[in-house]
Order: structure tokens, then sequence, then C-alpha cells
């Protein structure tokens, strides 16, 4: 090989190795670093506002002093005044017998669904997928009418209905019903996309071992789908628990509506008490950070399985 040849075949090869990824000097370092910091320190104001005004005093700190006050002490009885009036404790376990039921119905169905559109082929199951997946696209607001009257019109036996109305509308069963109708699609989705990375071979093997179909879902797909799994789990719970249109149009008694949809017993009729509602806000939220603590690993893993090829 000649010298200019070489010259020209080493040109593209150098400029390749000399370019640098985006954050790579140390002035994009620095850029990177202070505008993610401003973005945390923007998302995190309202949240340090609210812990700050759940421990002062209404009338003196707020009323007479202002706002932004510095306080003159810090106080525990906002946080006890809000339990006792809001009756968090009830309302967390109102909460929990719609989301626990909710959750595990929603994940289950899923699970189900994309296996029989990934490991089988036939020939509606692409438009089946499609089917599920398009019911996401709707707004909630927009079946609440008909649902209402559809709720109103069907009986319920009074061994399962939590109300006297004796029907599905005002019940928990409900709220349970419109949750996984509208949530399976997403997670089918998510799920389907997922046990597509499977490889088919498995199945196969488990079936001429001798498994059935419901043997090779519980027990060859469904463990290795933990992952994906344990990110929707997370996901979900944060989005039932945080539920506030369902639990206040479709529970007409407070005494039963979940705990973002209580949390208006906290407003007076004339004027409201914010630091006893920021204390009320923050209690709320702690069993939604404390799920995803637990569960972080899994969340993690979940959302970038697949991100590599290989």
């Amino acid at each position: 090989m000649s010298a200019p040849t070489a010259a020209r075949s080493a040109r593209p090869a150098s400029n390749i190795v000399g370019r640098r990824p985006l954050g790579a000097s140390p002035g994009g370092r620095v850029l990177l670093h202070a505008f993610l910091i401003l973005v945390a320190a923007i998302w995190l104001v309202p949240i340090v506002a609210a812990f700050y005004s759940s421990f002062r005093f209404f009338e003196t700190d707020t009323n007479i002093n202002g706002v932004f006050s510095l306080p003159e002490a810090l106080t525990l009885e906002n946080y006890r005044d809000a339990w006792r009036v809001g009756s968090i404790g009830n309302h967390f376990l109102k909460t929990a017998y719609i989301v626990v039921p909710s959750l595990f119905f929603i994940l289950l169905f899923a699970s189900m669904v994309a296996f029989a559109a990934t490991r089988y082929s036939w020939r509606f199951n692409i438009a089946f997928l499609v089917l599920f997946t398009a019911g996401n696209l709707m707004p909630q607001q927009v079946i609440f009418q008909p649902l209402f009257q559809i709720y109103k019109r069907i009986p319920l036996p009074d061994i399962l209905s939590d109300t006297d109305t004796g029907t599905l509308l005002g019940t928990k069963i409900g709220v349970i019903l419109i949750h996984v109708a509208f949530q399976t699609g997403f997670c089918t989705f998510v799920l389907s996309n997922y046990m597509k990375t499977i490889p088919k071979e498995l199945g196969e093997a488990s079936a001429v071992d001798g498994a059935s179909v419901p043997r090779q879902f519980f027990q060859v797909i469904l463990p290795l789908s933990r992952p994906a799994i344990a990110a929707l789990a997370v996901l979900e719970f944060t989005w039932l628990y945080n539920d506030f249109f369902w639990g206040a149009v479709l529970l007409n008694q407070g005494a039963e509506r979940p705990i973002t949809s209580s949390i208006a017993i906290l407003n007076g009729q004339y004027a409201s008490n914010y630091n006893l509602i920021a204390a009320a806000s923050i209690m709320i939220a702690l069993p939604t950070l404390i799920v995803y603590l637990v569960l972080q690993r899994q969340f993690i893993s979940g959302l970038t399985l697949g991100a590599n090829k290989g």
C-alpha cells in the first residue's frame, strides 16, 4: 500500500477516534451537572415547601407572620390533627382494599394476554394485542357518564355491596373493575414486548417434557418475566394509589373514598388550613415512596431490560 493511500484510509479512523461523546469535555460536564442540579432543585421545591409547612403553626406563623417567614417553633400537631380529623388510617385501609386486588388482577390478566399473543401464532393475535393497547388512547372522562348509568343499573348482592344502594355504583368493586379495565391494556403492551425477547425454544422444551400450557405460563414464562412485572407493579401501584377521579365520582360516600379523594375533608367551608393539608399530603405520599425504595432495584432493571441487543 502506498503512503498516500495509507494516509487516506487512516484519516477517517483518526477522525472517529478523535470524537468525544456529549458531556465528555470538562466544560460540557460542568454544564450538564449544573442543568441536572437546577432541574432537581425546581422539582424538589414543592416537596420541600410542603414538608416545611407541615411543621408550622397555622395561626401565628402563617396568618400573622406570613407564609415565607421563619417559624418561632416547629410542631407535630399538624400530623396528629390530620391523622385524626382526616381519618388517615381508615382511608389507608379503604385504599388498600382497592389497590391490592386491582394490582393483582391487572398483572395477572395482562400477563395472560401477553402470553397468548406472543407465544402462539394465530390469525388475530396482532389485532387482539392492538385492541387491548388501543384502549389506553381513550380519555377516562369520556366514558364517565355512560359508565355511571351502567353501574347504576347493575344489581349487586348485599353480601358484596358496601352500601345500601343494591347496585354496583358506590362500591369499591366498581372502582376495582374500572381500574382493571383501563390498566390491563398498558401492562399487556409492556409485557408482550418483554415476552417477545424470551426464546420460544424454552416453551417448546417444556412442552416436550410434558408441561401443559398453564404450567408453561406459571413455571416458565412468569418467573422469567419477573423484572418486567416488578417494574409494572411499581408504576401501577403509584397510578392506582394516586387515582383521584374514579374514587371521587364512583364512591358517593366520603368515608368509603380512597386516600387521595378523602383529603377534601380537611378543606374548611370558608378557610383552609394549608399546614394541615401539607401534613396530610406528606403522610399520603409515604406508601408510594416506600414501595419504590423496596422495589427500586427491580424497577430499574425492568426499565433497562431490552435496551441492549446481544
